[in-house]
């Protein structure tokens, strides 16, 4: 896993780059978001590719749990990844709210996401 620092305006974003699943628990992700906090970053970027597809059925309540924490702790994030695969209702809406918010966003790009987290 290696971290690609992005500044945008006076955010500082943390790019997790990977090519393996990084988040396959809940407690993968509490504590990815909490080193990223850490080391001083604002906002995270995370790709779809490294998290367990698991996440993005919602019945498992993974994405929830991650989610809130990210939430609580108003660390912004934006997962990177093709979400049309995807045939579920429920996480296309979830995907739609979310994006309306701004403090957790999927999105095409990762030049999409910065411009979303700056």
């Amino acid at each position: 896993m290696k971290i690609q620092s992005h500044q945008s305006s006076n955010t500082k974003i943390a790019e997790v780059l990977s090519e393996s699943i990084i988040i396959d628990t809940i407690e993968d992700g509490s504590n990815l978001m909490a080193d990223i906090y850490y080391q001083g970053f604002d906002a995270l970027i995370l790709h779809e590719k490294n998290i367990t597809p698991t996440f993005f059925d919602l019945k498992t309540g993974i994405a929830g749990e991650i989610l809130q924490k990210f939430s609580n702790y108003r660390m912004r994030l934006a997962i990177v990844g093709d979400f049309s695969s995807y045939n579920s209702k429920s996480l296309n809406d979830f995907i739609f709210e979310s994006n309306k918010n701004k403090q957790i966003n999927f999105v095409d790009s990762v030049g999409e996401a910065i411009e979303r987290l700056r």
